[in-house]
């Protein structure tokens, strides 16, 4: 661990949890993102998860000199996943608000000074921010997030372009993890990351476990950052379709109520038909693999995700009993109509 700033800053209320898996070179335009940001006194901590590309040596090198915020690094043996690296770095800092930052991404000079602003009102949790497109800054990566009844969720806006419809402060269902703000009352109430998720819907399942509790989203336009999609495993890995469908189970056992519950395999069955059916014309995120042994392996890739979900089913439906309910069964049932993605756009749609 590296403590590089003045002690002063030990105090800040705002901390930058940024966790890296051998991206040195994304991870150094991240970096240099947050020294120009506006926000005074903030604090900076980036969890390594065992790179081998230099990325520690590259901090030490090239940031422990700067005074514009505090650095401290956080060096795993292992790659420990998403989940248990931001629950480390959330634990290693004290500040009230916790904002994370992805490696693959680069921060506008006003992102977290935006973010901040949607804590003024009380209730608030979270707060979201306009994700665009690292290659073309005019489209939309996602703008908070949308949720299908079986429990895939896509990021709102996505593949849009930015023509303003989405520069109003509004409510949000929860942001991306890719750029977020949360309020460390919030998480210490609820919990942090679940790592039982590693990577992948786990910032669905912290923001949804966090409005079932009764705390509010708040979309931020003001809070701008550009994002290298499908950066991190990478768009086309079987791996990555794994941990998506894998942990759409795992969020659905664990937060739905039962009444929706129980109604997940027909809605599953209608979004893999019309998955489907989107890819035999093109479209949609399987109309981007080559035909035949490709598209074969995304099959297979959810067929072993639905096995191991199936699996490890009776450890998830056990934290149930855990969740700070606040919002009643039907209460969650009409929050996830309100940001129901519609099935056509979720086959066709395209991500990162």
């Amino acid at each position: 661990m590296i403590h590089n700033s003045p002690p002063e800053r030990a105090g800040a209320a705002v901390a930058v949890v940024v966790v890296n898996w051998n991206r040195r070179d994304l991870l150094r335009a991240c970096l240099a993102s947050l020294v120009a940001q506006e926000q005074d006194r903030f604090e900076v901590v980036v969890v390594d998860n065992g790179s081998s590309d230099g990325s520690v040596t590259m901090l030490r090198e090239e940031f422990a000199a700067q005074t514009r915020f505090r650095l401290l690094i956080i060096e795993n043996t292992e790659n420990r996943g998403f989940c248990a690296a931001n629950n480390q770095g959330i634990a290693a800092v004290r500040a009230e608000y916790i904002a994370l930052l992805n490696n693959d991404a680069e921060a506008a000079p006003g992102w977290l000074a935006a973010l901040l602003r949607a804590f003024e009102k009380p209730g608030v949790g979270m707060a979201a921010s306009k994700v665009l497109v690292w290659e073309n800054p005019q489209q939309i990566d996602k703008v908070g997030h949308l949720i299908y009844p079986d429990g895939q969720n896509r990021g709102r806006g996505t593949g849009e372009m930015d023509l303003g419809q989405y520069d109003r402060i509004e409510e949000a269902l929860w942001p991306d993890g890719c750029a977020a703000m949360y309020r460390r009352a919030m998480l210490e109430e609820i919990g942090g990351f679940d790592e039982d998720f590693f990577a992948y819907a786990d910032d669905a399942e912290l923001g949804l476990r966090a409005r079932i509790a009764g705390w509010t989203c708040l979309y931020m336009p003001g809070a701008v950052v550009r994002h290298h999609r499908g950066a991190t495993l990478g768009v086309f890995s079987p791996r990555r379709i794994e941990l998506i469908e894998r942990n759409r189970v795992f969020l659905a056992a664990k937060l739905f109520p039962w009444r929706l519950l129980l109604l997940n395999p027909f809605y599953f069955a209608a979004r893999i038909a019309a998955g489907a059916w989107a890819a035999l014309h093109g479209r949609g995120e399987i109309g981007r693999f080559p035909a035949g042994a490709s598209r074969a392996g995304v099959a297979l890739a959810i067929l072993r995700a639905d096995i191991e979900a199936l699996r490890m089913l009776p450890r998830i439906l056990r934290k149930r009993r855990a969740i700070v309910r606040r919002l009643s069964a039907g209460e969650i049932c009409a929050l996830l109509r309100r940001y129901r993605i519609p099935l056509r756009t979720l086959s066709e749609q395209v991500t990162g």
